[in-house]
This record gives C-alpha cells, structure tokens and sequence, in this order.
C-alpha cells in the first residue's frame, strides 16, 4: 500500500502547535494514519461540497484531496475546535472564492466587450 502525502496549511499547524500536549499528539496520530487513508473522515456537503473533515479528540481537520505529478496528495487547509471549524472555515471559503472571482475579472475586463452583451 503506498502512502499518501499529507500537507498542512500554516494556520493547521499553527493551530497544532496551540494544543495541550495530548490532543496535539492525538492529532499527529491521526495524520499518520491519514497517510494510510484511515481515521474517522466524512465527506462533507453542500457549499464544502469536495472537503472532508479528520475527527480527532473535539477537534476537526478540513482536508482535500489533489493529484500532483501522478501522485495523490491530502491538503489540510483549516483545523478549529467542532464547536466553530465548519461556519469559520464556510466564511474564509466564501471570502476567498469572492477574491479570486474579482482576481479574474480584474485580469480580464479588457476581455469584456460592450458588443457581447445582450440587451
């Protein structure tokens, strides 16, 4: 069985590192066995709708999944108690898809012609 390589946004390890030593090694545990593709993951849905969750202890890890170069990689992108991981991590998604959105109007308004909109 190969292993799949996990990474961690700053703000997880940052978040890790906040821990009381038993749940920050709880946690090191769990994303060793991420590797292996086990632990208690769930799909999530609606607007998260292609992250999952890692439970661990009272805490949540988002992650998702990406191929790079042929191999499948497990990005963990935001870590948080239970009690807030999902509203939290559901606002900086929407603030963050509401920045690109304006990147990539902004590097293509010149795209944008007045003759190919409709009346």
């Amino acid at each position: 069985m190969s292993l799949i390589k996990v990474e961690l946004e700053r703000q997880v390890v940052d978040f890790i590192r906040s821990l009381a030593p038993e749940p920050r090694q709880a946690i090191r545990r769990s994303l060793e066995k991420l590797e292996e593709e086990a632990g208690d993951v769930r799909a999530l849905e609606g607007e998260l709708e292609g992250f999952y969750r890692l439970r661990v202890l009272r805490y949540r890890i988002i992650f998702f999944y990406h191929v790079r170069s042929k191999n499948r990689v497990i990005r963990c992108v935001y870590a948080a108690p239970r009690s807030i991981v999902y509203e939290v991590f559901a606002q900086r998604f929407r603030e963050l898809l509401k920045e690109e959105h304006l990147a990539f109007l902004k590097r293509h308004e010149a795209d944008f012609d007045e003759r190919y909109l409709w009346d």
